[in-house]
């Protein structure tokens, strides 16, 4: 007989590659991992893993089982999801999968206040990058995920949470541009402009932003895997950078000295995204407007000035 523990266990050993890390990431002993496994190689008279490679490598015939085992556990899951929405429930576990250049400064605001008032919620966050999350929605992985939007895929829902604008992060030791209290886009100087990596959509969002992509391209002299590391190249002279609203509010009271608001405010839209096909609207409604209703008593409620620009909650 096979269980769907069992194709559950594949499917983990298929993602890391390695047994021991699998029992860990199932929070199993690596036995009882093991055992399950051959009980199913043994049910259905195949290897799904070569097991003498190291990482270990799965089978032709094992790759189309892990392909299998995606659809049966995801469509053995939307039984339970059924069951929750029907009573417009938030019970069970949902997945989310939520970008770099969200993560650290946006859970910290709603993750206390969700667990609090929905502890019957089993809520698992992954950073990932926009195409993993698209991925992980799509093989059914996932269940939600939040990332700059819009993505332009009829296969994906957007629910939009708010606008967040853009600032520059200059350096004093750039005396030009440091004394100016607002910038004009069309008048920096691209050549010294700081960018996350390829792979990162808030790169793409600068990018659409400049209106410069063959000039920046062409003469970007550093790149950074982080806005902390982008943060700490400029304050050691190397050029500016573009950041998040929300990520300025991380930085030190020195540092936001260094922060520089744009004449044309410009923003990147934060929506949750799911799948057509997602049952659990509700979820999807309640979870929005609670970082609605959080950002809004928490944020930019102090400190203003004339050219501050306001985070707009959708």
């Amino acid at each position: 007989m096979i269980t769907l523990i069992q194709l559950q266990y594949v499917l983990t050993v298929a993602e890391y590659k390695n047994f021991t890390i699998a029992a860990e990431k199932a929070f199993v002993s690596q036995p009882t991992l093991s055992m399950q496994i051959q009980k199913l190689e043994k049910t259905l008279r195949v290897e799904l893993f070569d097991r003498t490679t190291n990482p270990i490598k799965i089978t032709p015939i094992g790759k189309k089982i892990v392909e299998q085992a995606k659809i049966i556990l995801s469509e053995a899951n939307k039984l339970s999801q059924i069951v929750e929405e029907d009573k417009k429930s938030m019970n069970g576990t949902v997945v989310i999968g939520i970008i770099p250049t969200i993560t650290p400064t946006l859970v910290p605001f709603f993750y206390k206040t969700f667990r609090s008032k929905y502890p019957e919620s089993d809520l698992m966050i992954k950073e990932l990058k926009t195409e993993d999350i698209l991925k992980g929605i799509k093989e059914g992985y996932l269940d939600f995920g939040i990332a700059s939007t819009p993505l332009h895929d009829n296969q994906i829902i957007e629910k939009p949470i708010y606008k967040e604008p853009l600032v520059a992060y200059v350096s004093p030791h750039d005396a030009k541009m440091y004394k100016e209290t607002v910038l004009d886009i069309d008048k920096l100087d691209f050549n010294y402009l700081l960018m996350l990596e390829e792979g990162h959509c808030f790169r793409d969002v600068v990018l659409d932003l400049c209106k410069h992509r063959e000039a920046i391209n062409s003469n970007i002299k550093l790149e950074g895997g982080s806005f902390t590391t982008l943060i700490n190249l400029v304050n050691e002279g190397f050029g500016f950078t573009i950041l998040p609203l929300l990520e300025s509010e991380n930085l030190s009271e020195e540092e936001k000295n260094n922060i520089r608001y744009f004449s044309s405010s410009p923003s990147r839209e934060i929506s949750l995204i799911y799948s057509t096909n997602q049952i659990r609207t509700t979820f999807a409604d309640k979870f929005v407007d609670l970082i609605k209703s959080i950002l809004r008593g928490k944020l930019f409620l102090e400190d203003k000035i004339e050219h501050k620009p306001q985070l707009k909650v959708m």
